[in-house]
């Protein structure tokens, strides 16, 4: 079992290093060719929505213990995510071509290319420490400014979820509207990042210690 496991884990991990390298390669190349920061929706949107929807299955690994990340982080990142790309900008066009939308795919591809990428290395036991440090030294820079993506696009479309009354419906039977529920996640947004980027401080110590420690050892 632990064969097949890891064996499945390295395909997985390969297939999204290779999806989000492919993300990475057509924003770029939708930039240097049209001189426009507004088309990564446009070039990348499906791809996005795919290989976040195949995310899911990293909660299904926490579950079962295939992996040691648990069941509650890669949850909330997941939602995170999955609630940017399909409640919001799959449902308002008006803001598919905004480049906080680039920002965002910009900075998912390369963190994602990195973990991703780190986690396959793993799996065949050929990771070295170049790998482990870029892996928890790129996010630095990385995740708070995809973080800002995130909520620059959601700012941007609140006008928008209010003029539609977008998932009016849904909301009708609860004592407030979507677009104050996202008014609420755009307040916690920093507050959930603060919480989730310390502990990524606190990960990478620890894993950059150990890995010095094999290096001396």
């Amino acid at each position: 079992m632990g064969g097949l496991s890891n064996l499945y884990l390295l395909t997985y991990n390969s297939a999204q290093a290779i999806g989000w390298a492919v993300v990475f390669v057509r924003i770029v190349i939708g930039v240097l060719t049209t001189n426009s920061f507004n088309g990564a929706f446009a070039s990348s949107g499906d791809l996005v929505c795919l290989l976040e929807k195949a995310a899911f299955l990293e909660v299904i690994h926490g579950a079962l213990g295939i992996v040691p990340s648990g069941v509650l982080l890669p949850l909330m990142q997941w939602g995170g995510k999955i609630h940017y790309l399909l409640a919001i900008v799959r449902k308002i066009d008006e803001v598919q071509e905004s480049p906080s939308i680039f920002v965002t795919f910009f900075c998912w591809s390369i963190g994602e290319f990195i973990r991703y990428s780190y986690y396959a290395l793993n799996c065949i036991g050929k990771c070295p420490y170049w790998s482990t440090f870029i892996r928890y030294t790129a996010f630095i820079p990385i995740y708070p400014a995809g973080v800002a993506g995130e909520m620059w696009l959601m700012y941007c479309a609140l006008p928008y979820i209010k003029e539609k009354d977008l998932y009016g419906d849904f909301f009708s039977a609860m004592p407030f509207k979507y677009s104050t529920f996202v008014q609420v996640v755009l307040v916690c947004y920093p507050f959930l990042w603060l919480k989730l980027y310390l502990y990524l401080l606190k990960q990478r110590r620890s894993k950059l210690r150990k890995q010095h420690e094999k290096k001396i050892h």
